[in-house]
């Protein structure tokens, strides 16, 4: 089944995840920004999760799906990693270390990310889709900007170079 959304056709998954993404960026605004451990220091643990990223061009893509978990440290650094099926369905990973700015415009709940590291998956035809790719390894450098919901559970918006946006929700432990 496909759905259009702004001159788009989107299969059903997608279009699910589209929904979602908008439901969760629409839902921020209502959350309880009051809350004073919402840009408190945090030494822990977080995982993501992206059902969906939006690609700019017009170029085939499939399902991206990540799963990550990061260490973060009081000083607001943190280092982590993810596993995610590209876009053309390869099995990849990415490490990398990064540095969290709370309380981003004097707001609580939002936050500025910024990550550099390792990514590992464009291989074969699609090695030229990342640049400078060797062997399947390119380094990243991704910036991504958050929304603390509450102290353990926060949506993101990460900018995956010129090429795409991806939405994932992140949950502290």
């Amino acid at each position: 089944m496909k759905f259009a959304f702004l001159g788009r056709t989107f299969r059903a998954s997608r279009a699910c995840g589209l929904a979602l993404g908008l439901l969760f960026t629409a839902q921020a605004p209502v959350a309880n920004a009051q809350d004073a451990d919402l840009g408190a220091p945090f030494d822990g643990w977080e995982m993501t999760f992206s059902p969906f990223t939006y690609h700019f061009s017009r170029e085939w893509h499939t399902d991206v799906f990540l799963v990550g978990l990061e260490k973060h440290r009081e000083d607001n650094w943190l280092w982590g990693g993810a596993l995610f099926r590209n876009s053309f369905s390869q099995p990849s990973g990415t490490v990398y270390v990064g540095y969290q700015w709370n309380n981003l415009f004097g707001m609580p709940a939002l936050y500025f990310k910024l990550v550099g590291g390792v990514m590992y998956g464009y291989v074969d035809e699609y090695e030229d889709k990342v640049p400078f790719n060797h062997n399947g390894f390119s380094p990243i450098i991704l910036p991504g900007i958050g929304y603390r919901l509450t102290p353990k559970d926060a949506l993101q918006v990460i900018a995956l170079g010129g090429n795409a946006i991806m939405f994932s929700y992140n949950r502290r432990f």
